[in-house]
């Protein structure tokens, strides 16, 4: 059966964002996720999952201004320094929150930048990373998002991504899958998921089109969550999706999975 994991980025936006942990955990869930802690105290944080008997799941590492457009800095050339301040901060609320995984954004390909280039950055980010990270008992993961959604992102695609973790090779590196992503730019679900598994690190879900609920579109999530099953996958599934009315008139599809 699937651990579900609540993503307040996207989840109970009805609330101020402090008040979602409390909402998520009387919705049942048992973890949250969300793209960033850093604009929030680490000890509000720490004392909203505590009162709520939460565990902290995942959240990205520093990603740049998302106000100027930013998803993440590890493929861009000349900000290395900035990454890297960025990894120990990650590290920082990562201790206070108790949470095991990290996903790190690769950003979009700058312009007159070669995708070589970029390639060699990221390597490089990833490979420091991934290894500081490691010393903490913290796991990294880097997430291929759709052309779609962010035009210009460098990774979109699940075969990309795992020529990444090839070029880094490190032990501590996997994939942050999220179907929602991979059915757009990939399809054949099934045996993606099937070959990749074990360099998998977390997956999220949403369903096509709109990245509402899953039951909402084209995904067969009945069979995919049972899928992800038999492959041995047991940790969280981030729900990591705009609700189509209010997040709790749309939980209905969780039904068969409790």
């Amino acid at each position: 059966m699937p651990k579900f994991s609540a993503n307040l980025t996207f989840l109970f936006n009805e609330l101020p964002f402090m008040e979602r942990f409390a909402a998520a955990a009387q919705a049942g869930f048992k973890a949250v996720e969300y793209m960033a802690p850093y604009p929030y105290p680490a000890a509000d944080l720490q004392a909203a999952l505590k009162a709520n008997g939460l565990v902290q799941a995942l959240f990205n590492l520093p990603a740049g201004d998302s106000d100027r457009g930013e998803r993440g800095m590890a493929c861009i050339p000349g900000r290395e320094a900035e990454f890297k301040a960025g990894v120990a901060q990650a590290i920082n609320y990562a201790h206070a929150l108790d949470c095991r995984r990290v996903n790190c954004l690769a950003g979009k390909l700058p312009l007159g930048i070669s995708r070589e280039a970029a390639t060699a950055t990221m390597v490089g980010n990833l490979k420091y990373a991934a290894a500081e990270l490691k010393r903490e008992g913290i796991m990294l993961v880097t997430e291929p998002i759709n052309s779609f959604d962010i035009p210009g992102y460098f990774v979109n695609r699940t075969s990309e991504a795992l020529a990444i973790l090839d070029a880094v090779g490190s032990d501590n590196l996997f994939i942050q899958y999220d179907v929602y992503h991979a059915q757009r730019m990939e399809g054949e679900l099934g045996a993606t998921l099937t070959n990749s598994m074990s360099r998998i690190g977390h997956i999220q879900i949403a369903d096509n089109p709109g990245r509402h609920e899953p039951g909402s579109g084209e995904i067969n999530y009945a069979w995919v969550l049972k899928h992800i099953d038999a492959l041995g996958y047991d940790g969280w599934v981030g729900c990591e999706y705009k609700p189509k009315t209010t997040t709790v008139e749309g939980l209905g599809w969780m039904t068969p999975f409790r």
